[in-house]
């Protein structure tokens, strides 16, 4: 399922502008500790909090902070409403860590009589995504090393 180049960016850029905006609801809006794993958290929590703030702009459909995964529902750009996206991600190690980290992203479009079908997505779009959530990863781990 496939992303339009452009698409991805503008995906990417929105989580990155709104990472910044804040906590989600019963995640805490407090900075991880500065060890890897937090009591609660079966998962990197640099790599947790990253990803609930990279993909922040996207509706939350499930977190499990102990198996490292969450699922994002359906997100519509108001710039391409005919093109839908979600996501799951997929924290695999306690370690911050490049193999750590799995997003998969799935693609729809509607077509002309309206129904929303499969699309593909291109393969650099889950590499960007993930590599913006490691990007906010080290960064958090940065700031709490301070």
């Amino acid at each position: 399922m496939v992303l339009v180049r452009g698409a991805a960016v503008a995906l990417i850029a929105s989580g990155l502008m709104l990472g910044g905006c804040g906590g989600l609801p019963g995640f805490g809006g407090a900075r991880p500790a500065a060890t890897a794993q937090q009591a609660g958290i079966g998962v990197n929590a640099f790599l947790w909090r990253a990803t609930l703030d990279t993909l922040s702009f996207m509706p939350l459909a499930s977190a499990d902070p102990w198996g490292g995964v969450v699922n994002y529902d359906w997100y519509t750009d108001p710039r391409t409403p005919n093109e839908r996206f979600k996501a799951t991600v997929f924290i695999l190690d306690t370690r911050l860590r490049a193999d750590a980290l799995n997003v998969t992203v799935t693609k729809e479009v509607r077509d002309e009589t309206g129904q929303w079908v499969g699309a593909p997505v291109a393969a650099q779009t889950e590499t960007d995504l993930e590599n913006a959530i490691l990007t906010k990863a080290r960064q958090l781990n940065l700031s709490t090393a301070r």
